[in-house]
């Protein structure tokens, strides 16, 4: 199968401001998340991405942006597509208030604690982003797996909550164990999906070149895809040594 790479959105003038912005129009990458962007996006120059997909909100678009200018500088041609099932979390009521003010609610205690029975007043469940967004995903893997074939990359930029339940399906976790992943604005995580199982190849990260993500420059015979390597295996080639 393809390798997804998910991309946070940059810092916001709400993430600033400590603001629970949702899906409000306007919020817009501040300064620090254009710089944090641009970084990710040359992180990602070296890799050949197949697709680059969306949320609709405007600070995921920014960054779709951002990546697609680096892939241009590298010869490479492409245009993102918007998906609203990688939309921000529908928080409801709680959009656009404080998270100081919100911590102080009683719903706040259970979506720390036990995020599968989290709903938010006039929005939707922490259960319903999951699935709407793991949905998608494996979706559209499959899709550009299918198109592309299984040494495909492809990036989806969303947000926080939706990429740490993404990340949590992909390893295992019940959802009420999502908040032990962190994901901050503009990181990195990449997960690739197979028929027994999916691999989380990172989760969270801020710093490297990602050219090891790169389909090898001929094919190879490999493993039988959905095995994980024991013992840990060899990891990609160095950049340079493939081939």
């Amino acid at each position: 199968m393809a390798t997804l790479i998910l991309v946070r959105h940059g810092r916001t003038t709400a993430n600033a401001a400590g603001i629970l912005a949702g899906r409000l129009p306007g919020v817009l990458l501040d300064e620090t998340g254009e710089r944090q962007a641009t970084r990710a996006a040359e992180r990602l120059a070296g890799v050949p991405l197949t697709a680059v997909v969306t949320s609709p909100q405007e600070r995921c678009r920014q960054t779709a942006k951002a990546v697609l200018s680096a892939q241009r500088d590298a010869g490479r041609s492409l245009r993102a597509t918007t998906d609203r099932a990688l939309a921000e979390c529908d928080y409801g009521d709680w959009q656009g208030r404080p998270l100081k003010e919100l911590a102080r609610e009683k719903l706040w205690r259970t979506v720390q604690a036990q995020p599968s029975a989290a709903a938010f007043p006039g929005g939707e469940s922490l259960v319903q982003m999951q699935q709407r967004a793991v949905a998608a995903v494996r979706r559209r893997d499959a899709a550009i797996t299918d198109q592309h074939g299984a040494d495909a990359v492809w990036v989806a930029v969303s947000h926080g909550d939706v990429i740490k339940s993404v990340l949590a399906d992909a390893l295992g976790l019940h959802l009420d164990l999502f908040q032990r992943v962190h994901v901050d604005p503009a990181s990195i995580s990449v997960v690739r999906y197979t028929a027994e199982r999916p691999f989380v190849l990172g989760t969270n990260t801020h710093a490297g070149d990602l050219g090891w993500l790169a389909p090898p420059p001929r094919a190879r015979r490999r493993r039988k895809a959905g095995d994980a390597e024991v013992g840990g295996g060899a990891g990609p080639e160095p950049a340079g040594d493939a081939g």
